[in-house]
């Protein structure tokens, strides 16, 4: 029953972009699933295809968004204004204005906590780290962290080191096997081996 309401709702805000708020809550969709949401009903300038963008994504100003192919946005958020023009405008008696867009383009990556700022283009094939606050453009094919977001590493190192780390797990064949990103009939073991090997110790799940 519940799992039959649960369609109707989110059949009813994709058709209507109404009861948005509902769907959200009460549906819990995945990233992809609330990224072709996004992309009907959330005013976007575009977005491309196999986006994900996790529930908790903030974006300020969605018609100054644009949005690349295999672009997943975490809980980061994305301004396209900068307020403190109302400061100045009424401290000097200036007349301003400061928006800007954001242009996150292919295969992109930003992730959680991360702030982008108005007037900035992510490059193609790139990863804004965790925590990170984007200034200023990002250059095709890196990494960056920090405040302000600078290069860490390349993408080349990125997945140098990672293919490193995942020669030693014991789990990878079942990674090999999983269907996506997720596969809850192997979720349980791949917990269980993964406290194993870090703690050396059994799962209590």
């Amino acid at each position: 029953m519940i799992g039959l309401l649960k369609r109707a709702i989110a059949c009813f805000a994709m058709k209507t972009g109404r009861l948005t708020w509902l769907y959200k809550r009460f549906c819990q969709p995945d990233g992809l699933q609330w990224a072709i949401h996004m992309a009907r009903w959330g005013g976007l300038h575009s977005i491309g295809k196999n986006v994900w963008i996790n529930l908790g994504c903030n974006i300020a100003d969605p018609t100054l968004v644009r949005l690349g192919n295999n672009v997943g946005l975490s809980d980061c958020t994305l301004f396209g204004h900068d307020a403190t023009v109302a400061l100045l405008n009424v401290r000097y008696g200036t007349k301003l204005d400061s928006v800007g867009p954001i242009d996150i383009l292919d295969n992109c990556f930003i992730g959680h906590g991360a702030i982008i700022l108005p007037r900035v283009t992510i490059g193609p094939d790139s990863v804004v780290a965790a925590g990170a606050v984007v200034l200023r453009d990002v250059p095709p094919g890196v990494v960056v962290g920090g405040n302000p977001a600078r290069v860490i590493c390349t993408m080349e190192t990125l997945l140098k080191n990672s293919q490193e780390r995942c020669a030693a797990y014991p789990w990878m064949d079942l990674i090999r096997e999983r269907d996506g990103e997720f596969d809850p009939e192997l979720e349980v073991k791949l917990r269980a081996m993964r406290v194993e090997y870090f703690f050396g110790e059994k799962s209590n799940g």
